[in-house]
């Protein structure tokens, strides 16, 4: 598996905003091969903005990379600059091959 991650700063202010536009929008992930799942996590809060990150699950980094080459990449990602007043620098990214699983 694959995990792939960006975290943004979130302005002070702009959470619930920002939450909006992910909530709202059309991700197309689930007609993409090899996507397992998505989650908007938010994190802790500093003095100037509030941590955010999306974290998404795929079945490995080959179909992770076809993903951000994809037309349905394109369409997801397509008005994404329309929001940068409300999050401080650029999405961070990280990506992570998973190493050991735990489950219950």
């Amino acid at each position: 598996m694959y995990i792939a991650m960006n975290r943004f700063r979130v302005a002070k202010g702009s959470e619930a905003a920002f939450e909006q536009v992910w909530l709202g929008r059309d991700t197309h992930l689930d007609k993409v091969p090899g996507f397992v799942e998505f989650h908007l996590l938010r994190g802790p809060e500093a003095e100037d903005h509030t941590l955010y990150a999306s974290h998404t699950v795929w079945a490995n980094h080959a179909v992770f990379e076809a993903w951000t080459k994809s037309e349905a990449f394109r369409a997801a990602h397509a008005r994404a600059g329309d929001h940068k007043p409300t999050y401080l620098g650029h999405p961070q990214f990280e990506g992570f091959e998973v190493i050991q699983t735990v489950a219950k």
